[in-house]
């Protein structure tokens, strides 16, 4: 029975000093629901169910072949794996909003030159009407 604790121990021994090295070799911006730090103290206050929490919901995914990567600074300039963007010249859908944009903006200064129009000649015909009907 002593052998049977002595193999527990050593077991939980062995994943926690796994799990810690594993969890402070991970860079911040990679681990997963909690900051480094509390990761720390779970792995450490809470043995052996803090190491296997940590394997389970903490450690980072490993990336896959199969599965494309997003860009992150740092990563260099790679072609494979630097963003690309399109001109904005040579996008067409930029160029139809342009267009689109550019069309409803000249109907609104026509709308609002209009509307201006309107205002000043019922002005002039104010003040017409108070000069004439004005008594001397």
């Amino acid at each position: 029975m002593g052998r049977l604790y002595l193999l527990f121990a050593l077991v939980d021994l062995a994943l926690l000093v796994i799990a810690l090295i594993d969890c402070l070799s991970s860079e911040e911006y990679e681990i997963r629901a909690l900051p480094k730090v509390a990761w720390v103290f779970i792995i450490l206050l809470f043995s052996p169910i803090g190491p296997i929490v940590w394997f389970v919901a903490g450690r980072p995914q490993r990336e896959t072949a199969a599965r494309p990567q997003p860009w992150r600074p740092g990563d260099g300039f790679s072609e494979r794996s630097r963003p690309r963007q399109v001109a904005p010249d040579d996008d067409p859908e930029f160029l139809r909003n342009l267009t689109r944009e550019r069309r409803d903006d000249e109907e609104m200064l026509r709308r609002w030159e209009a509307d201006l129009r309107r205002r000043e000649e019922e002005l002039r015909r104010r003040k017409s009407t108070d000069d004439s009907g004005e008594v001397q």
